[in-house]
Formats: structure tokens, sequence, C-alpha cells
């Protein structure tokens, strides 16, 4: 089944997470505090690739995940994206699919570091609202919602809502990716599995 992560995402001083936070959770429950790190491939080239995938280690697994915007259902403030995830077993399984990479042109071309806090909202607990921390990037808060394309446009505007609730005025939206954004700031990190 494709899902579709109907999101937006805000820049945070660092001035400003303590008093966002007290905002949050005013309106949501705290579920969980991790650390994410995310390694993304693509096929080799100089200029930052327009798809690619990554690999997250889990403590007993890895996940491949790969998005494609839905770009039908932008707003000013919210991006849509299906999200397809495939579960990797083993680490002989990872290092099969490592060494394919490698003999198709697949390469490492960033590796994403992110320290994160996700909260429940109250009034649905199907929005996610997270405060990350993200190596040589900062402090971010995600809004998201997982959804089938049914729920595309309820997800939309709860996200709205939430945004309003939190007082975040619509020109602090930055929806550019975290990759994007490291890539920029020439911040790769890459780990070299291939």
């Amino acid at each position: 089944m494709v899902w579709l992560e109907v999101e937006t995402k805000v820049p945070l001083r660092d001035s400003e997470v303590k008093n966002l936070r007290n905002s949050i959770k005013k309106i949501a429950k705290l579920k969980k505090k991790g650390k994410k790190i995310d390694d993304y491939f693509a096929i080799k080239q100089k200029t930052y690739p327009k798809k690619s995938f990554r690999i997250r280690n889990m403590r007993d697994h890895s996940e491949l995940t790969f998005k494609r915007p839905v770009k039908k259902y932008y707003t000013k403030e919210v991006v849509v994206k299906q999200e397809f995830e495939f579960s990797l077993d083993d680490s002989e399984q990872k290092e099969d699919m490592l060494e394919l990479f490698k003999d198709i042109g697949i390469v490492e071309w960033v590796r994403k570091d992110k320290r994160n806090e996700t909260y429940s909202y109250k009034k649905n607990k199907k929005v996610s609202i997270e405060i990350n921390y993200v190596k040589h990037l900062g402090y971010f808060m995600e809004i998201e919602y997982l959804c089938q394309e049914k729920e595309v446009k309820k997800a939309t505007k709860l996200i709205t809502k939430v945004l309003r609730e939190l007082d975040i005025k619509p020109g602090r939206v930055n929806n550019k990716g975290y990759t994007r954004l490291l890539w920029d700031m020439n911040k790769t990190g890459k780990k070299y599995f291939v």
C-alpha cells in the first residue's frame, strides 16, 4: 500500500526551541525521543540528485525508503510525497544490495544525523509534531500526517490548523529538504558504504 506523507517544516532559532516545546506540550503529548541516522544514495553525478533513496539502520533491521513528490497537492505551507518503504531483515541482504548499487553506479552522497522528539497531537493522533535537531543545520519543527489519498485535504487543513495554534506565521515555513540544505552547505558527511 502506498502512503502519502503530508507535512510542513519550520526552521527554528536555538533561542525559540524551549518556548515552542512548551507550546507543543499544551496541544500534544510526548510519544518518543530518538536519533535517526540516514544514508542517502543516488546515481553518481556532480550536481544535486533529482532522485534518491535512504537507508536507515534500526536495531534489528534496516529500512530502505524513497519518496516521490505529489505536487498537485502542494500548498504554500504543506508538501505531499508518496512514501515507499522496504525492510531489510539481515546484514547479508543489505551487503548484497549495496554490492548491486555499487555495480550499477549508485553511490552514497549524503548522511543525515537527526535527533528528534515526537509528539502526538491531542485532537488527532494521526498528526505528529516533531522538534528535530539536524547536525550541521540546527533545529526544525515538522508537522506530519501519514494517510491515503482520500485524506490529503483533511491532513492539509489539520497541519495548517496546528501551525496557527502554535502561532507560526506562514512565512516561517521552509519545506526545502534536509538533504538539499546539507548539500548546499557542503556538509555531506558520507559513511562510504559503496
